[in-house]
């Protein structure tokens, strides 16, 4: 089976797509975006299977993977593109750590990397405390760092972030725009739709409930961020069809608690219109739509979510779904370009003392309808978004025109680079 996940990837060929790699894996609502799977970690394991090319045996560059899970299919899609991109590059990335998330074995997984001789390291941490530890481990053995679906935050973690500043070996960070996802998804929900699957559905919605899923998660307040941000332009811009948004009631990552949630916000506000699931690994998702169902509401009620569902097409059909956000494995692979250039010396990406670092905010990917899900299917589920042509040239770009290309990344991007 994993045979088959290289061959999609790059490694050759195969009939084997990510959609048989994610049903296999018995992953249902959840997404592929980061927050989609991080709630599912393992425990702690370390992988050091030899160089994955011949090539890189060559180059001399070494860069290992911190990440939560290698295994799941968000991570094992992670390592994955990472490797191909090794073997396209003559980088060996044969050191992988999984740490599970859990601080201690996050902070490890530095000196673990660092012992196998790698010259650089990308990693997912749980916390940006972990990152302080981290930051030294590098420093004092010479080694390259870049986050990925993860930044410190200069506000949350002013401490953390100075450490990082003064760091000459901190990279940067590759992450999603959270703040810009929440503002889409209200511009979204609130537009009017004549091509919406059902009558109701057509009208913008007004009377918005929020559902989140853990009090100070940092990702949600961020998307919280971009909702209020949104309902504001809105409001703003019509201010004679003013849009409510409700403060948040939380569902954690369970469906049945999703369920609850939808219960409650509906017997509060029996006008409600528009309903957003702001995430939490898919579950709380599939509880909503499925209460909503359960009442007769399938197609009366806007629904957003970010996390895409396993059955999405189906969903937009019938109009349990009116729009989804999703994410990407391309962030660790942005990730591993910019350690490989520091690496390699390339100006602009060593890193100096006195700067956070390099950032790239990766924008998700928005599907509002059967034709744009199957669009999404086609060149990001059943194929690779980019080819070993195309990362060759992303990791000759130089930081502004490779943080251009992760910007300009979207279903419309990859749909003409694959049909030129």
């Amino acid at each position: 089976m994993l045979e088959g996940v290289k061959g999609v990837l790059g490694m050759g060929k195969s009939s084997f797509s990510r959609r048989d790699f994610l049903k296999l894996s018995g992953v249902t609502g959840a997404g592929l975006g980061a927050a989609a799977l991080l709630a599912g970690c393992g425990s702690s394991s370390t992988s050091s299977s030899g160089s994955s090319s011949s090539a890189a045996a060559d180059s001399g560059v070494k860069i290992g993977i911190s990440i939560w899970s290698s295994t799941d299919a968000l991570g094992k899609l992670s390592v994955d593109i990472c490797k191909t991109a090794g073997d396209v590059l003559g980088i060996d990335t044969s050191t992988v750590v999984d740490q599970g998330h859990v601080s201690e074995q996050v902070t490890a997984s530095a000196e673990t990397i660092a012992s196998a001789g790698c010259q650089g390291m990308i990693i997912c941490n749980s916390a940006d405390s972990e990152m302080t530890s981290v930051i030294n481990t590098c420093d004092q053995n010479q080694m390259y760092v870049a986050q990925f679906y993860r930044i410190i935050s200069q506000d949350s973690s002013p401490d953390v972030y100075s450490v990082a500043q003064n760091s000459q070996y901190y990279v940067g960070a590759v992450h999603e725009d959270e703040v810009a996802n929440g503002t889409k998804l209200v511009e979204l929900i609130t537009a009017d739709n004549d091509d919406a699957a059902t009558d109701e559905l057509k009208k913008g919605s007004r009377m918005i409930c929020l559902e989140g899923w853990t009090v100070g998660d940092s990702t949600f307040a961020l998307r919280w961020q971009g909702y209020k941000a949104g309902i504001e332009e809105w409001n703003s811009a019509h201010p004679d069809d003013q849009a409510t948004l409700t403060d948040p009631v939380y569902a954690n990552t369970s469906s049945s608690e999703g369920a609850s949630v939808t219960q409650q916000f509906y017997n509060t506000y029996p006008n409600m219109d528009g309903l957003i699931v702001a995430g939490g690994g898919g579950d709380p998702l599939v509880g909503s739509v499925g209460q909503l169902a359960n009442m007769g509401l399938t197609g009366k009620i806007r629904v957003v979510s970010t996390d895409f569902l396993d059955d999405l097409e189906d969903q937009l059909k019938s109009g349990g779904m009116f729009a989804e956000s999703g994410g990407h494995f391309c962030d660790p692979l942005y990730s591993l370009l910019l350690v490989y250039n520091a690496c390699k010396g390339t100006d602009g990406y060593v890193p100096s003392s006195g700067d956070f670092g390099l950032e790239i905010k990766f924008p998700y990917i928005y599907v509002s309808s059967v034709a744009d899900y199957q669009d999404y299917e086609k060149y990001f589920v059943e194929d690779d978004p980019y080819n070993s042509d195309e990362i060759k040239d992303l990791a000759t770009k130089n930081f502004d025109d490779l943080k251009s290309a992760a910007e300009s990344l979207s279903i419309d991007d990859v749909k003409q680079r694959h049909n030129k």
